[in-house]
């Protein structure tokens, strides 16, 4: 299959788009990617979305989306659209169109786009497998066809923008029929729509493929991308992970699933997801966007290399197994402390080690690192058993030679110091030439880095180089930091290691930064966890609030945080309504789900288990059905 997604995967060059008008708003081409948001307010309190409109603009929205569930929201947002004119604000609204066709129709008469979830809008989600000859499958398309072209007709002749937003959780009982619960489904079913657009002669459209897991989300737009460039025409990119959860997990999982892409240059506009106020999401996307601007690249040559992997499918790079690293062994973590002096006991707590003087006994929290760079540091202390020390060669060959658990961090020209069978750490840079003699020593391990910006295509050559010199050794990534900023740490660390994760490579994580030890390591399990490469702590696919929310998703996540957190593995979906209930945590253990006010429907996995809980009992209700399926354990 031809592997092209991108104009140059080993040369970041923005992909050439459509330009799409929204309002006043130029969206693709050579714009600038634009940031926006979603209101969390009812559509029918005019005061509260036009407060909550302003306050987002403000903090530099450039598109405001609101939910318009049936028509009275739809006629109601071009109230609101009036009354921000008048206040000065000509920020376009987008109109959130889920189930009704009719809602979609009076929106696209009042304000300047509409975004519409193919899996929704003309079809049926019932979690039924259907079975279809091609001519019934035809017939259905027909009929999707008929409900859907009305609306395109009005976008069309208002001048009306559209963004086909295909959402991995509620893909349509045909189109998972057809093609499964599948990136390729993702695309067809937003391809499907296309086509009645383009048959139209309409092509005002923006297209997104969104899901909580960045692994589907990545392949979706990376085979979107790929199928409309055969087509010859790219329709702009809406870049998100849906239901990113808050907090630091929520900026690390958008930054590695968004970083991917923008990365190969895919995306023109970001909305970055959080269980947060919405004006909180722009500064997060204007830090990602910014990421990619001004940056000191590695010219590469691209044709001395091919990619070494599909980028379509995850496939974890094979790799020799030495010791815990590298093989089948999830990737390790490496905390450093090499800019310490006199290294103590308390020291080791930032990176999951509590030692108790009383009991003279190490603790192992559940983020605790795997391996401790200590440089020339010395340790009058013993370590824990499970903790591997790396040290410079030098000091390790003078003190550290003979004891177990402690290993050189070498240079290419040391190699010739160091006896073959010597396991060890082998510093590389990505720009420069592999050695020649590495394939003598099978017990090295790879520690790969580089100072310029261009990490992601630096890395990818060399993971295809090796490939081509059938080098199996295992590859630590090591990212460098002097970011100060908390939040723009964690963004550009996670962009960086996540995409090259999602491609399949990497058996450690190494973050060297002026950030606080604790930071860095929590950092470095969040980027593992959401590139679902090892997973370390509770995950929580939680939707960022609507209009359409029936509690406070913000609070109620919280207490199913503070009640849940230690169930290391298990994945819960915390969802505002129906509408992003059953399909949007597709692949939760467990969901959480408004289903009317003060009501909640439970889940496990896909099936209702519990409906119409009182929401003051609905957590109590929820660790129950936990603990009925064995899944509890008791916090210690």
């Amino acid at each position: 299959m031809n592997s092209t997604y991108c104009i140059d995967p080993f040369n970041r060059k923005r992909l050439p788009t459509l330009e799409v008008r929204i309002g006043t708003l130029n969206l693709g081409g050579a714009n600038p990617i634009r940031l926006q948001s979603m209101t969390t307010t009812d559509t029918m309190d005019t005061d509260a979305s036009v407060a909550q409109s302003i306050r987002m603009i403000d903090a530099g929205c450039e598109l405001v989306r609101l939910t318009a569930p049936s028509k009275n929201e739809a006629e109601n947002l071009g109230v609101i659209h009036q009354k921000l004119n008048e206040l000065g604000y000509r920020v376009p609204l987008v109109a959130d169109i889920h189930f009704t066709p009719n809602a979609a129709e009076i929106a696209a008469k009042l304000i300047e786009k509409v975004r519409v979830n193919p899996g929704n809008y003309a079809d049926k989600k019932k979690f039924e497998e259907l079975d279809y000859t091609d001519e019934s499958y035809q017939e259905e398309l027909a009929r999707i066809e008929h409900k859907f072209t009305p609306l395109v007709l009005l976008c069309k002749e208002h001048g009306t923008a559209m963004r086909i937003g295909t959402n991995h959780g509620s893909l349509s009982d045909r189109i998972l029929s057809r093609y499964g619960d599948t990136p390729e489904g993702m695309v067809e079913s937003a391809l499907e729509f296309i086509h009645i657009c383009e048959k139209n002669d309409y092509h005002n459209l923006v297209i997104s493929m969104k899901a909580s897991n960045t692994l589907v989300m990545v392949q979706a737009y990376r085979l979107l991308v790929h199928r409309m460039m055969l087509n010859g025409r790219c329709y702009p990119l809406h870049l998100g992970v849906t239901e990113a959860g808050d907090g630091e997990d929520g900026r690390i999982k958008s930054a590695v699933g968004i970083g991917a892409l923008l990365e190969d240059g895919i995306g023109d506009t970001i909305r970055v997801s959080l269980t947060e106020e919405p004006e909180f999401e722009i500064p997060v996307a204007r830090k990602l966007a910014e990421k990619y601007t001004g940056q000191n690249t590695f010219p590469i040559n691209a044709p001395e290399v091919s990619l070494a992997h599909n980028p379509f499918e995850y496939h974890r790079r094979e790799s020799m197994e030495v010791h815990n690293i590298g093989g089948k062994h999830v990737p390790v973590v490496v905390a450093d402390l090499s800019t310490k002096t006199d290294i103590s006991p308390a020291n080791f707590f930032g990176f999951g080690y509590n030692y108790s003087v009383s009991l003279d006994k190490w603790n192992l929290q559940d983020l605790a690192a795997d391996y401790v760079y200590v440089g020339e540091n010395h340790l009058t202390f013993e370590v824990p058993g499970t903790l591997g020390v790396i040290c410079d060669f030098e000091h390790w060959k003078t003190n550290y030679a003979e004891r177990a658990g402690f290993y050189p961090l070498i240079h290419a020209a040391q190699l010739e110091e160091i006896a073959t069978n010597q396991r060890a750490f082998l510093q590389i840079q990505a720009e420069d030439s592999i050695p020649s003699e590495l394939g003598n020593y099978k017990n090295l391990i790879l520690v790969l880095s580089t100072t310029y910006d261009n990490k992601t295509q630096l890395f990818r050559r060399f993971f295809s180089q090796l490939k081509q010199l059938q080098h199996p050794h295992a590859v630590i990534l090591k990212i460098a930091s002097n970011e100060t900023d908390t939040e723009k740490f964690q963004l550009n660390v996670s962009s960086d290691a996540g995409s090259v994760l999602i491609d399949g490579y990497g058996d450690g994580l190494w973050i060297r930064s002026s950030q606080p030890l604790t930071l860095s390591n929590s950092t470095a399990f969040g980027i593992l966890q959401a590139t679902r490469t090892r997973i370390s702590k509770t995950e929580y696919i939680s939707c960022p609030s609507c209009g359409r929310t029936l509690f406070d998703l913000q609070e109620t996540t919280a207490k199913i945080r503070e009640r849940t957190s230690h169930l290391k593995g298990i994945k819960i979906g915390i969802m505002g309504c129906i509408v992003n209930g059953p399909g949007e945590m597709a692949d939760a253990d467990y969901g959480y789900v408004g289903t009317g006010p003060g009501k909640i429907n439970l889940y496990k996995e896909k099936t209702v288990v519990r409906k119409n809980v009182v929401a003051e009992e609905a957590v109590d209700a929820l660790i129950e059905l936990i603990k009925e399926h064995g899944d509890w354990v008791e916090q210690v």
